[in-house]
């Protein structure tokens, strides 16, 4: 006779105890180290890459600490560079992460959920070279712990760069919770609850805006810099944020179905690519009000943006920068209008690329470097990086790029299916054990 096969529970299965919480956490830890290094040729070029050029900018790091900085471009006339250029830059990406979120829980968007991880993971990433930024341009980094509440002096609530690191620091550890909790209860199998992340996703939108916005102030509130004091600068942040973070997962989101067997649906992709389209154009208008409104009116405190669109008294320097993010900015606006544009994955690849450095080029070279020069004392001193900036700065991005990549990689089994309900997990033997789809891999 055959066995008995026994019927599962009408109702939901839960799936656990809290002592088997316990066992089955290192378990999940193992299995993310598993499937973060287990991959293609492909996958493992790429790591390899990732890692060589890591290992070169901390190489030049430890070059800079130990000479001092001297070995970069800076002066005492430009005392903030490409540091503090990407740092600007990397928080505005941080913060256009949350534009997968809106869509996916405040319009109850579904085939937005599937995909908010990406945004997630890219914040993530984003906040961490952010804070290696910072911690590069420190002159004396074994002095990081002023920085910390309770142990520096930490200036709070007066300074506007405590707001910084608190609004820094908990943006990051928001997005780990709710990447870590998702992660781990589709490792158990379970459907998570609402309680423990949905909150947490609500939080994260009111603080993306929040890290850029804080940001802006940063340097508005600088009196002794014209060239950053205009209310336009917070304004231009989040709408310069809202095009170089979707713009970065549209591409994300493209490159993960075409190469890693996820299935993505077009909806994802046309939201993104109508927040770019809206968000493009915006910023230029502010551009352009911005040159007027300096211009038009001639004042002394136009020096700064002259030489950078034009250059002054024989100074340059910037000016191929910034007419290159502003030709680059109008070609993705018009390829962006194009009726249909998500049909066209390539055509859609190089709009991205385009929007993505004029956003950078802007917010970095364009913003924090003309703000020094001339100088309060009119006296012009022109900032080129050196080696070895460009080498740390690549190597923050390298890893930054390895944090997202295996993010992404230990992420993929949530994006390749849909999570499952909880009244669909079947019992797969008589002693009552669950099916647990974790990572991508069951186990007993």
């Amino acid at each position: 006779m055959s066995k008995s096969v026994p019927t599962p529970p009408a109702g939901p299965v839960s799936i656990g105890t809290p002592d088997d919480h316990l066992h089955s956490y290192p378990k999940f830890l193992w299995r993310a180290v598993r499937d973060a290094t287990d991959g293609s040729p492909w996958f493992y070029a790429w790591m390899v890459l990732l890692t060589g050029v890591s290992l070169v900018g901390l190489h030049a790091w430890a070059v800079q600490v130990r000479d001092g900085m001297i070995v970069t471009g800076m002066t005492d006339h430009v005392s903030w560079g490409v540091y503090i250029a990407n740092f600007t830059f990397m928080v505005g990406l941080a913060a256009g992460g949350v534009m997968m979120v809106i869509p996916a829980y405040l319009y109850h968007d579904h085939e937005m959920h599937d995909v908010t991880i990406v945004g997630e993971l890219l914040a993530i990433a984003a906040v961490v070279m952010a804070i290696c930024f910072v911690v590069v341009d420190l002159g004396r980094p074994d002095r990081f712990w002023h920085l910390i509440p309770g142990l520096g002096q930490f200036n709070f609530p007066i300074s506007m760069l405590t707001w910084d690191v608190i609004v820094l620091n908990g943006y990051l550890l928001i997005n780990l919770h709710i990447c870590g909790y998702l992660l781990y209860m589709r490792f158990r199998g379970q459907r998570p609850n609402p309680r423990w992340y949905v909150p947490f996703v609500f939080l994260s939108i009111a603080w993306a805006i929040s890290i850029h916005t804080v940001t802006a102030f940063l340097y508005s509130g600088l009196g002794g810099r014209p060239f950053w004091n205009t209310a336009l600068l917070a304004p231009r942040f989040l709408v310069t944020a809202f095009v170089s973070g979707p713009a970065f997962i549209i591409v994300a989101l493209l490159f993960l179905r075409r190469w890693c067997d996820v299935t993505i649906g077009d909806r994802p992709v046309q939201i993104l690519v109508n927040i770019v389209r809206v968000t493009l154009l915006i910023n230029l208008l502010m551009v352009v009000s911005e040159l007027f409104t300096e211009l038009y009116a001639g004042s002394a405190h136009t020096a700064s943006l002259r030489y950078l669109f034009f250059g002054l008294h024989g100074a340059h320097g910037l000016v191929p920068w910034i007419w290159t993010a502003v030709v680059m900015g109008v070609i993705a606006a018009v390829m962006f209008l194009r009726p249909h544009v998500e049909r066209h994955p390539s055509w859609l690849i190089v709009a991205c690329l385009f929007a993505f450095v004029g956003i950078w080029i802007e917010k970095g070279m364009g913003l924090i470097v003309p703000a020094f020069i001339p100088s309060p004392l009119h006296e012009i001193v022109e900032y080129q990086p050196s080696m070895v900036e460009t080498q740390i700065s690549a190597g923050i991005w390298a890893w930054g790029f390895l944090i997202l990549t295996v993010g992404l990689k230990v992420a993929l089994p949530i994006l390749r299916q849909p999570f499952p309900e909880e009244s669909e997990l079947k019992i797969k033997n008589s002693g009552g054990q669950a099916d647990r789809s974790s990572l991508g891999v069951r186990h007993p």
